[in-house]
């Protein structure tokens, strides 16, 4: 007869992203965001120019630093320039096989209302299986609230960019507001009380603006942060940690994510360039613990 064992634990229920994140961060002693933003133009040797290499080129990158990463963040222009989303898919699959542990934020900067957003929101999510998506909140909290329905995804507005441009916009003053404050500040108020309704919420700040990232840390204490900038684009990657991290509590202070891009993916034109992408990789993340520490 068979006997039934009552005390049997139930299984561990899935991690939402921002779990994933803390567990990544922990794991693998990292804030390092490894971007993917293939160029083919740029791929070694005979790889060179052929778009059909996109799979191979970023597995291989994924391979040679998924230890070292607290997220990969596939840049979705970047395959559908190349009609290389089914590659796109494939890339995403391969990251939840061999690093399972590290989440995958699809940099697709969406921003539309109604039906169309449970559209995007569908792709990202059901089709390309991300953990999550940057969305532009240019719109209002109805362009957010579909990928909200998604309950262990994340979803990470632009707040801060790191393009000169960014201040068209971003640091203009709101005279309808109490304050004034700038809209960016305004809109990491609200990313982090009235629109965070199920602690999904993150914010993208530009590492080339430490100063800012100080303000919206301030603003919003248990966000994640997503930085790019470091690297090719010139950022500061100790002033970076500085002004956004705040220690490993998730109750005090949000995880931030230190994105760099080009640096890894192109550190060397050769067939070592994977393991030219690891060492980038190793002393970036190494730069980016010593700030913290």
């Amino acid at each position: 007869m068979q006997h039934l064992n009552p005390l049997k634990p139930k299984p561990n229920p899935p991690m939402n992203f921002i779990q994933q994140l803390l567990a990544a961060q922990d794991l693998n002693d990292s804030l390092l965001c490894v971007g993917l933003d293939p160029e083919p133009a740029r791929f070694p040797g005979a790889w060179q120019g052929d778009a059909g290499k996109i799979f191979d080129f970023c597995a291989a990158i994924v391979d040679a630093t998924h230890d070292l990463a607290i997220a990969f963040k596939p840049q979705i222009a970047y395959f559908a320039a190349h009609r290389a989303e089914a590659q796109l898919e494939r890339l995403i699959a391969h990251i939840k096989q061999v690093a399972p542990q590290v989440p995958v934020i699809l940099d697709a900067k969406r921003g539309d209302i109604g039906s169309t957003a449970e559209q995007y929101a569908k792709e990202a999510f059901e089709r390309y299986q991300a953990d999550a998506v940057t969305l532009s909140p240019f719109m209002g909290f109805d362009s957010i609230a579909p990928y909200l329905r998604y309950a262990d995804k994340g979803a990470i507005l632009l707040c801060r960019t790191s393009n000169p441009g960014g201040s068209d916009w971003q640091n203009q003053r709101l005279a309808d507001v109490p304050g004034q404050p700038r809209l960016y500040e305004h809109l990491a108020r609200l990313a982090q009380t009235e629109w965070n309704k199920n602690g999904q919420l993150g914010l993208v700040v530009g590492a080339t603006y430490p100063e800012e990232i100080r303000r919206v840390r301030e603003l919003a204490p248990t966000l994640p942060l997503l930085i790019p900038g470091v690297g090719a684009q010139g950022g500061d990657a100790e002033a970076t940690v500085k002004a956004g991290w705040r220690g490993n509590s998730a109750q005090t202070s949000g995880p931030i994510m230190v994105s760099s891009s080009r640096a890894v993916l192109y550190a060397s034109a050769g067939p070592d360039f994977a393991a030219a992408a690891r060492q980038v990789a190793l002393q970036t993340r190494a730069q980016l613990n010593h700030a913290r520490a």
